[in-house]
């Protein structure tokens, strides 16, 4: 038999130890101050099977802030808000071979955003938000996220203050762009709310439980919905390496430049890690060590 349910604590502990080993490969994010401040050794690992069975190893205590792997979840809210035929309006499905927060392919598509999982997608997404400012957007999207996921996700102002001191000019290129081309109808409150919902914040615990929404059948959610998220994800989840890993690892997979990572397993449960050390791509180097290590041990692939 296999699967995330037969997992045993010593391939846990021996798959941790492996992963853990290559996090000096990588680098933490520069780019934001604050992520410049983590630890690039820490690990934490957080399973969450369907059945209610957990597994949990490293630095679980740690509070780290979600940035991109808050997208599917922000793609799922409105998809339950408003539905597919709507969200598609406004946003693309193809992969995109360029970096996550490129102008110059949002340029090159007149202004449609080429998926979701890309700055540009979830600025957009984040326009259309419910709410009359910010303020409102945000706590309703982290309200419904924490009652339906049972997880207690919180806005973390001083990482937002580091982001906003950086001045985000790449991501307020994007927006004005966005606006110019019609899919961006308030730019302030637009990338005012996508701030603070990368911000959001918890521990891996946290980050896995949301990923039972999308792995697990649920009277919440539409089925539809789920397999919209997941495809997405496993095509654009982890940027321009996400057809490589794909192939290796075979999961819906998002990352986040904090050195957050959520692996879906339909049907059996979720796999989180928290991992600050990056590729050069932008995606944690343990974290994916992991989850490939687990998929490959495990024949965890929806390929089977």
């Amino acid at each position: 038999m296999i699967g995330l349910e037969t997992l045993t604590t010593t391939q846990l502990s021996a798959w941790v130890r492996q992963a853990k080993a290559l996090t000096h490969q990588g680098q933490v994010a520069e780019r934001i101050p604050q992520l410049a401040l983590a630890n690039p050794h820490l690990f934490a690992v957080h399973i969450c099977c369907s059945s209610k069975k957990t597994y949990s190893q490293g630095d679980t205590d740690c509070v780290f802030s979600l940035m991109s792997a808050i997208k599917p979840f922000l793609l799922l809210y409105l998809l339950e808000q408003v539905g597919a035929e709507t969200v598609f309006q406004w946003v693309g499905i193809s992969p995109s071979d360029a970096p996550f927060n490129s102008l110059e392919q949002l340029i090159a598509d007149n202004g449609r955003p080429r998926n979701p999982m890309i700055n540009s997608g979830a600025i957009t997404l984040a326009d259309k938000l419910p709410g009359k400012n910010a303020g409102d957007r945000h706590t309703r999207l982290c309200q419904w996220l924490n009652q339906l996921a049972l997880c207690h996700l919180k806005l973390d102002e001083v990482m937002l203050a580091s982001v906003r001191s950086t001045g985000s000019q790449a991501n307020r290129a994007i927006t004005q762009y966005l606006t110019q081309a019609g899919y961006v109808k308030n730019p302030e409150i637009a990338l005012d709310t996508y701030e603070k919902i990368c911000c959001f914040s918890g521990q891996v615990e946290d980050l896995a439980r949301l990923g039972l929404l999308l792995a697990c059948e649920s009277e919440f959610i539409k089925p539809q919905h789920r397999r919209i998220v997941n495809s997405l994800m496993l095509t654009c989840g982890l940027y321009k390496a996400s057809s490589q890993y794909a192939l290796r690892i075979g999961l819906p997979m998002k990352s986040g430049i904090s050195g957050a990572l959520l692996a879906i397993v339909p049907s059996q449960g979720t796999v989180a890690g928290y991992s600050p050390a990056l590729d050069n791509i932008g995606n944690p180097v343990g974290a994916i060590a992991f989850v490939e290590a687990l998929s490959q041990g495990l024949q965890l692939s929806i390929f089977g």
